[in-house]
Order: structure tokens, then sequence, then C-alpha cells
């Protein structure tokens, strides 16, 4: 995306975690928790990645985006395809992209980035007058 802003990597969050499951520390049942919604999500909204699975190492992962935004109204808390994300960046003036990578065999998910989007000069809005 070409106006990404305000990036967070949440990649050093991640490795603790997955150090945490290596060790036993950690059950892969408290990190393969995926619930139903986001699986659902991850096979019709979101992109095949190259890195497999870390956990169960059978299959691709995949990045799921959902949008947040008060501007965003009934499409907030949805997952959107990167191409939807470049035309609402056209659209609205700013909401923030959250990045899950959801593993489908396993169900290991883990928020891995977090941008804003959007145009960033906020829309008119209508004025009303009294008596309207």
């Amino acid at each position: 995306m070409r106006n990404q802003r305000q990036v967070v990597d949440y990649a050093l969050q991640r490795r603790a975690l997955l150090a945490e499951v290596y060790s036993g520390r950690v059950s892969t049942m408290d990190v393969c928790d995926a619930t139903p919604y986001l699986l659902r999500a991850a096979k019709f909204h979101g992109t095949p990645s190259d890195a497999a699975c870390p956990v169960c190492r059978k299959e691709a992962l995949t990045q799921v985006r959902w949008v947040y935004g008060d501007e965003l109204k009934h499409v907030a808390g949805s997952a959107r395809a990167p191409d939807e994300l470049e035309r609402m960046a056209n659209l609205f003036a700013e909401f923030t992209v959250y990045v899950v990578e959801v593993c489908r065999s396993c169900g290991w998910n883990h928020l891995v980035q977090s941008y804003v989007l959007g145009t960033g000069t906020p829309h008119p809005r209508s004025r009303r007058t009294a008596g309207q």
C-alpha cells in the first residue's frame, strides 16, 4: 500500500510467544485457538503467505486484514482483501488495518502488523440548519 502510516510490527511479540511454545511453557492449545469466524475470513478474504505455520508446519499461513475506524460504520470489524483496501484508502480519511496470520490446519493465529490507511484529509460533513 502506498500510503501506509503508523506501522506497528509485532514480530518480537510473535517470536517470544513461539519461544514459550517451543519450550513447553505455553500449550499449543493456547495458541492454536482461531475462531470459526477467523478461519472463514482466511478462506474467503485471506492471502496466502510464503511462510509455513510455525506450530504444525503442515501448510502455509494465510494473512487476513481486518479494518476498523469510525468513518467505516457497518464495514468496521470486517475482513478485507488487499484490492479492497486500496479502494477504501482512496474513499475514507483514516482507518486502521490489522493483519493477522492464521493457519487453517491447526488454528495458530497471531497479530503480525497494524497500520493506518486513508486519504488523511477528513471529508466535509454536511451541515444541517435549524428547522430541517
